[in-house]
């Protein structure tokens, strides 16, 4: 959906459930008890308030924790019968890996470097149709990456790949070599210091790249490389990724059992912004009643009396409560923040950002995520994408809590829970200047005075 040329003030309410859509397509959200349930070992909901300490009412809940949208075209909207993964089935699942003491490092690999004589994979990176300026901002970094990640993860460690990470050409002796009219078929990548893998190539079918390679084949390399001491592996790339021949793109992949992912910086450049994504709806604002009911195709007041109608008091009333919610902080915050123009690079990175943590968590064993609305929510565009929140839900918060505690004896639940939303926020607070830091640095503060009182 392409921006407004009016930008939305978000003052109509927010949608905190599926939108009238989800019913449509099908979908399903489970309800509070058995999402409640969900975060449970048991599956059972006597056990939610030992296990995961909840202080909201289940208003506020809403507002701190909302459902998935399930807009058309959406992932939910186009598989509706995915099913979610509760505590339960997560902690039973055979292919899980645990952290042990052996191997609790994630490993971050820079892009790979680049020869003179493949130098023009160098314009892969950029759009096709980019401009000098678009050509001119660079990738996001991957110690910036590193940093994201060494919060989201706390408190385990994150640091960046040793080895060599490195294209090579794959033409054999005497062919003639690629050039940036005729790109090679295969591209070869040396990840470590053994063995060089073959990359499959092709041009982007929409025409964004001149040049795509295959992730499979890129992961095939990850795993040979994978260090000993290793939790996993996620290797990072400038150039568009696409998984089979009827695939599109693709930003990020994780095959979680050999624990390793890749993640694209690619498709996320600010310049193919332009016609697919409303930049005034990005989250938190992707919960705007307005923007929801117009992208689903509703009447705006189809259910009720327009906003303006309900008396000035109630309206500063309600508004009020709403501001003292997550939700409410984080968009506060976000309207609050310069443009999302203004800082291009720090709207590139919170993309990549988020995927890298969205591609984590698979090595983790969290599965697709529909019991809310979730980092852990799976995705079928750019567009959805940047709707879905930074955070993990309650239930797959559990599930990642459990995991981390594996490495950290003697800390409870909810005290890992709330130093990992301190690390978080203070890695926010170096990128203020960014609508999802700053709306995720607000929901953050939030979230710990409900779990260790105001500070």
């Amino acid at each position: 959906m392409a921006p407004s040329k009016n930008p939305c003030a978000h003052k109509d309410g927010f949608q905190v459930d599926v939108s009238d859509h989800a019913a449509e397509a099908g979908f399903t959200r489970p309800n509070l008890a058995a999402r409640k349930a969900a975060a449970t070992p048991s599956g059972r909901i006597g056990q939610f308030r030992g296990i995961t300490p909840i202080p909201e009412e289940e208003t506020t809940l809403a507002y701190t924790f909302p459902g998935p949208l399930v807009l058309p075209d959406d992932a939910l909207a186009i598989d509706p019968k995915d099913p979610p993964q509760s505590l339960r089935s997560w902690t039973h699942e055979k292919m899980r890996n645990p952290f042990t003491n052996a191997r609790k490092i994630i490993y971050v690999a820079a892009p790979p470097s680049i020869p003179d004589d493949l130098a023009f994979m160098r314009k892969w990176a950029t759009p096709a149709t980019g401009s000098a300026k678009d050509c001119a901002l660079q990738p996001p970094k991957t110690q910036d990456i590193i940093s994201y990640l060494s919060a989201f993860y706390d408190p385990i460690t994150v640091k960046a790949y040793p080895g060599t990470v490195a294209f090579t050409s794959w033409d054999s002796p005497g062919s003639k070599p690629a050039s940036k009219k005729t790109p090679p078929k295969m591209i070869g990548l040396q990840v470590g210091e053994d063995g060089i893998t073959g990359v499959r190539v092709r041009p982007a079918p929409d025409g964004a790249f001149a040049g795509q390679l295959n992730l499979s084949d890129i992961l095939d390399a990850a795993i040979e490389a994978l260090p000993s001491d290793a939790y996993s592996l996620m290797l990072v790339t400038d150039q568009d990724l696409y998984e089979d021949d009827e695939d599109d793109f693709c930003c990020g992949r994780a095959y979680g059992s050999s624990r390793i992912a890749v993640v694209s910086s690619a498709r996320y450049h600010p310049a193919l912004d332009e016609g697919v994504i409303d930049r005034d709806h990005m989250w938190p604002a992707s919960h705007c009643v307005k923007y929801v009911r117009e992208m689903a195709g509703e009447e705006m007041w189809a259910d009720g009396a327009p906003w303006k109608r309900i008396p000035l008091g109630v309206r500063r009333k309600e508004a009020k409560k709403f501001e003292e919610t997550p939700l409410g902080a984080a968009l506060g915050a976000v309207i609050a923040a310069p443009a999302p123009g203004g800082d291009l690079y720090g709207l590139w990175f919170s993309r990549v950002a988020r995927t890298a943590s969205h591609e984590l968590g698979h090595c983790l064993c969290l599965a697709h995520c529909s019991y809310y609305a979730c980092v852990m929510q799976s995705t079928a565009g750019i567009a959805e994408d940047t709707r879905q929140p930074p955070y993990l839900c309650l239930v797959c918060l559990t599930k990642a809590s459990r995991a981390l505690m594996d490495v950290t004896p003697g800390v409870g639940e909810t005290e890992l829970q709330v130093r990992r939303y301190r690390a978080l926020q203070e890695f926010c607070e170096g990128w203020m200047g960014v609508g999802m830091f700053a709306g995720y640095h607000a929901w953050l503060g939030k979230r710990i005075e409900a779990l260790d009182g105001p500070v």
